[in-house]
């Protein structure tokens, strides 16, 4: 398999559903084609923002598949992780097979506190359980969510025991000093969740971004990838953010793809997330003055 090198803005890619909770495929391609079109250079497909561990391994599975076919599988990565091993090992291989660029993959979740020993000999594990199908694995960091961080000792021991499997992490955390810290390791490719921080690429050493509000405009980050001292187009990525940010995330993000498309399903979300109802909130986002949106 020839390893694809995975840099610049990628969209955390949101997941449509119909109204009996099933993934619709067609409206997820048709998505994720727009963002690839309009300024992404991969996409994140099975993050937090796509709901994934709100489905079972089997939808996630096919999801996959669909978004193989749909996208080529070269401009993607998958999320993996799940508290378990078995299951992490069976979509790893699955990310493999399809062709994926790379696996991102959680830490075994429930258990905490849990010594770094631990996590290190589960990703062993996991590095061993896939080594006939060797797909590039970058740790996922969002503490607030799982409860274990990444300590830049661990992550480094990581990526120093697998130089070939383990090539960088997504940080979700919103701590750029912490970012700044994985991005001294050798090799190391390290991807902060807010686009603004595109703009401290060449300084900080990132690799990029992955970021759910990238979904909206994409266009915009990628111009700040590529022109990174324009103050002006800082303040709009940030603004921008800043203003998706205020609301429950990953809904305000599929409002604002279903306001693009006009497509119902993107109003759908699998419980415990809700959709937003509440009308300032509504009248807030539908205020947005979204270049992507008022061109759609």
């Amino acid at each position: 398999m020839t390893q694809t090198r995975i840099a610049g803005v990628i969209a955390a890619v949101t997941t449509p559903f119909d109204k009996h909770g099933d993934i619709d495929a067609d409206a997820f391609i048709e998505h994720g084609r727009w963002c690839l079109d309009n300024g992404c250079d991969f996409l994140n497909v099975l993050g937090t923002t796509g709901e994934a561990n709100s489905l079972s391994a089997a939808q996630r599975s096919s999801l996959m598949a669909k978004a193989a076919q749909g996208l080529g599988a070269d401009r993607l990565m998958v999320g993996t992780g799940t508290p378990d091993l078995e299951t992490t090992v069976a979509l790893t291989r699955r990310a493999f097979d399809l062709g994926f660029a790379a696996a991102l993959v959680l830490p075994p979740y429930y258990y905490k506190p849990v010594e770094e020993d631990g996590l290190f000999a589960w990703f062993a594990e996991l590095v061993r359980m896939t080594a006939e199908t060797p797909v590039p694995i970058y740790l996922y960091n969002f503490p607030q969510l799982t409860g274990i961080e990444f300590s830049p000792a661990l992550s480094a021991r990581l990526a120093q025991a697998f130089p070939e499997r383990v090539h960088g992490a997504k940080d979700s955390s919103g701590n750029l000093g912490y970012a700044r810290e994985l991005a001294k390791i050798e090799g190391f490719a390290v991807f902060p969740s807010n686009e603004a921080a595109l703009a401290d690429v060449d300084r900080d050493g990132y690799a990029g971004c992955i970021s759910a509000t990238v979904n909206i405009d994409p266009g915009s980050s990628q111009q700040l990838w590529r022109d990174q001292k324009n103050a002006g187009l800082l303040e709009q990525v940030r603004g921008l953010r800043q203003a998706i940010a205020a609301h429950p995330l990953i809904p305000a993000v599929k409002h604002l793809v279903g306001r693009r498309t006009g497509n119902v399903v993107w109003n759908r979300l699998l419980p415990p997330q809700l959709p937003i109802t509440d009308k300032k909130r509504l009248d807030a986002l539908n205020a947005l003055n979204v270049r992507t949106l008022a061109d759609a």
